[in-house]
């Protein structure tokens, strides 16, 4: 059991515990759940192999005391926990899906079931639209139509699972399928290669001997839930999350020719074949033909080349625009994750990170970055514990101090600056202009009126120390849509002050989407990817934000933070004298 699991079943406890309150205790279970829950999925042993080792106990997890221990021990032995299990026979199972509607929390369900009875999704929608819910306690029309609003983003993300969800199964089952000995290649194709936000299935192709016992051996994966299809060329099977996974079975000879095909976009796929066709040859997933000969099919780099083309990067395989820029030399030198330099967004202890200033400068010179900035809350974000003017200056002089400890790396003092709902920021200018970089974002109000949302960042952006606005449209992937505003209005007011959009790499959000930082590219934009970290480990989710900007046909050249500390500071808008 991986580490992710124990804190989502951690999370599944928090939830339910808020939603019972059976004691006067019930807040303070949660929340020791929920630190719990923080820690578990970023700390960066497997705690199965800390349990497994004698010499070593499982408190030694932040947040894990003795009882959680056992729980987790109970849970790595047995596969359940006995305690969750109890908990969730006390209410519908199906409340908990209510749970993943935008603005819908525990303190909603359990309103929602004692009030009104409304046991799932199905229930929630048809009280919203018999206009129910707008005399509950803390509830308004305009509640009412943010949550159908949810309940549309909720059914359209269906069957869908995040980028890195996707990335760590194929990690997982790599890792699995290459214990057997007559396995050789393997490499993920479809959605996943192509870094696409979201994945429906994946696709695992693989070449090796004894197919049949290669076969066998996926098969028997603990993680599966359903076997779909088994015979000597492909395995379907659902894994446990309903994520359902395509084992294909191949030939050397053809791998080029299935990982091309495998891999394509539909759309891009139809127009190589078209291309074939006019040449008077056929493309398919075995080769590229002419009659019944085999022109390429062992690489993918022939198969491209065949057809006169250069091979093109799998991110960029969706059919817009890839193919005539190969055909005139113009597919761009797409950044990559060792370009990166800095990471120019995380948090520490001193809001809702979990580690220290120096733990986080220490981790980003392992990945060898020159520069980090410490990005930590503002007052007006109070579940992050957002740090207020007096306690942002004490943190300015740690974050100075550390400076002085960690030596081979910039670090620099910043902060991630609210923009409350009339667009002033969260700080005063006497406080901002003490700061290295001020990223600014939003956190709240976000489902007012476009145009007053235009309204509110344009005028942040206005404010001169403001060096990068920050998840500019504020969506989660699969849980919230961007906030509504004029995009080319903030767009151009960012070009025209100097203010860098941020790709915010953490896979929760990849905001900006590929189609936003397409765009920046076409207007000359610069942006920074970063990583909104909270922990040393998350810094690591950079490669997600790197994809997500290769799919937005970025260049080195086009993010800023691929350039050494002393240029990068040069590059950015002018602070006040």
């Amino acid at each position: 059991m991986e580490n992710r699991d124990i804190a989502a079943v951690f999370e599944k406890i928090s939830n339910l515990v808020r939603i019972l309150q059976e004691d006067s205790k019930w807040a303070f279970k949660a929340a020791a759940y929920d630190r719990a829950k923080r820690s578990i999925e970023s700390f960066p042993e497997r705690l199965e192999d800390i349990a497994r080792d004698p010499k070593r106990k499982l408190t030694e997890v932040p947040g894990v005391g003795e009882d959680l221990a056992k729980k987790i021990g109970e849970l790595l032995e047995t596969g359940k926990l006995t305690y969750l299990e109890e908990q969730l026979a006390k209410i519908p199972a199906s409340l908990l899906d209510l749970l993943q509607l935008q603005t819908v929390g525990p303190q909603k369900v359990r309103l929602f079931y004692k009030e009104l009875d409304i046991r799932t999704v199905d229930d929630l929608e048809a009280a919203a639209k018999a206009g129910k819910l707008r005399d509950l306690p803390g509830m308004s029309v305009k509640s009412e139509e943010n949550i159908l609003k949810a309940i549309e983003v909720y059914r359209r993300a269906s069957g869908r699972f995040r980028l890195d969800t996707a990335a760590e199964t194929a990690e997982e089952l790599t890792e699995y399928l290459r214990k057997f000995k007559g396995v050789e290649e393997i490499t993920p194709a479809g959605s996943l290669r192509r870094g696409r936000e979201t994945v429906g299935d994946l696709d695992l192709l693989v070449t090796g001997r004894d197919h049949a016992g290669i076969a066998d051996h996926f098969a028997s994966y603990p993680g599966i839930g359903q076997i779909l299809a088994k015979g000597e060329d492909k395995v379907s099977v659902k894994l446990q999350n309903d994520l359902q996974v395509d084992v294909r079975l191949l030939e050397h000879s053809a791998y080029g020719a299935a990982l091309q095909y495998f891999t394509g976009s539909k759309e891009h796929n139809v127009a190589l074949r078209e291309r074939a066709k006019k040449k008077g040859w056929k493309l398919s997933e075995y080769g590229l033909y002419h009659g019944e000969k085999v022109i390429a099919s062992r690489t993918e780099e022939e198969v491209y080349e065949k057809l006169g083309l250069p091979w093109i990067p799998p991110e960029l395989r969706e059919n817009l625009g890839e193919i005539e820029a190969a055909e005139e030399g113009k597919l761009p030198k797409l950044v990559e994750l060792a370009d990166i330099k800095g990471d120019l967004q995380m948090h520490t202890t001193a809001s809702d990170g979990q580690s220290s200033v120096e733990e986080m400068a220490e981790a980003a010179k392992q990945l060898g970055y020159e520069y980090i900035l410490i990005t930590d809350h503002s007052k007006a974000v109070t579940i992050a514990n957002g740090l207020d003017e007096k306690r942002a200056v004490e943190h300015i002089k740690r974050i100075h101090a550390a400076r002085k400890k960690v030596q081979g790396i910039e670090i620099w003092a910043g902060a991630e600056v609210d923009i409350l709902g009339d667009g002033r920021l969260d700080y005063s200018d006497e406080l901002l202009r003490q700061m290295d970089i001020v990223l600014v974002s939003v956190h709240s109000r976000m489902t007012m009126p476009a145009e007053e949302m235009t309204e509110r960042l344009l005028k942040a952006l206005r404010n001169p120390y403001v060096r990068i606005l920050g998840h500019p449209t504020g969506r989660q992937i699969l849980k919230r849509d961007p906030f509504s505003f004029d995009l080319e209005k903030v767009f151009a007011e960012a070009q025209k002050q100097g203010v860098i959009l941020e790709l915010n790499g953490n896979p929760e959000r990849l905001d900006l989407c590929d189609r936003h930082v397409k765009l920046a590219r076409e207007r000359g934009m610069k942006v920074i990817i970063s990583t909104d970290a909270h922990h040393p480990e998350h810094l690591k989710l950079m490669r997600y934000g790197v994809m997500t900007a290769r799919r937005g046909w970025l260049e080195k050249k086009d993010v800023l933070n691929t350039l050494p500390p002393e240029k990068l500071l040069k590059s950015l808008r002018a602070l006040p004298k």
